[in-house]
């Protein structure tokens, strides 16, 4: 429980105390009233964000799905999806190597797919969901796609441009800065990451 939606309650209480022992003034009635449309509105933000949170936990989950399909050819486990008023319009997994193309993020081509469902390169009502905190690359399509959110797995401390390296979603320069939200199904996709590098360390010791 928050510190003020505890501080509601706390006095909304006291007031309740005051009117039971016939001491509740016509000024302390009127505050009571708006303290509990506060609290109220607090409670609704709760279940708001709790609904939030489930939805970015499931769209996240295909991401993962998506980033071992990634793993079983190769690449480093990592996989996105961009959903477009509560659908998923868009996938894409990391394909570097089988493409021979740098351009073969999965933020690269799930935005690729995402602009040709809705025939326009601006994505200004969705949000994209990855495993891994975007590059420079992605994170600066996501900024000109002006995709308004973006959901990240677990964060990348040696290449991140969300914060970790760089955070290119909030130049102020720019004409579009993205929310950002974090540690969605982290520790499954620290783990994926985790497993897919020591297999390959390895293949790597066993081959030499």
């Amino acid at each position: 429980m928050n510190t003020e939606k505890e501080q509601l309650i706390a006095e909304i209480e006291a007031l309740n105390v005051q009117e039971a022992h016939g001491e509740l003034a016509t000024a302390n009635r009127r505050r009571r009233a708006r303290l509990k449309r506060k609290l109220e509105a607090i409670c609704e933000e709760e279940k708001r964000l709790e609904k939030e949170d489930a939805l970015d936990l499931s769209y996240m989950k295909e991401a993962v799905r998506l980033a071992k399909k990634a793993a079983a050819i190769g690449e480093v486990p990592i996989g996105c999806v961009i959903v477009y008023d509560g659908e998923i319009i868009a996938k894409g997994y990391n394909r570097r190597n089988a493409d021979k193309s740098t351009l073969s993020h999965a933020e690269m081509t799930a935005i690729r797919r995402a602009s040709k469902k809705l025939d326009d390169w601006r994505l200004e009502e969705c949000t994209l969901y990855v495993t891994l905190e975007p590059c420079q690359m992605c994170a600066g399509a996501i900024v000109q796609a002006r995709i308004p959110r973006v959901v990240i797995g677990t964060m990348n401390p040696k290449a991140g441009c969300a914060g970790s390296i760089l955070d290119l979603f909030h130049v102020e320069a720019f004409n579009h800065q993205v929310e950002v939200k974090t540690g969605v199904a982290e520790d499954e996709c620290k783990r994926m990451l985790r497993l897919f590098f020591a297999d390959m360390r390895r293949k790597r010791t066993t081959q030499n």
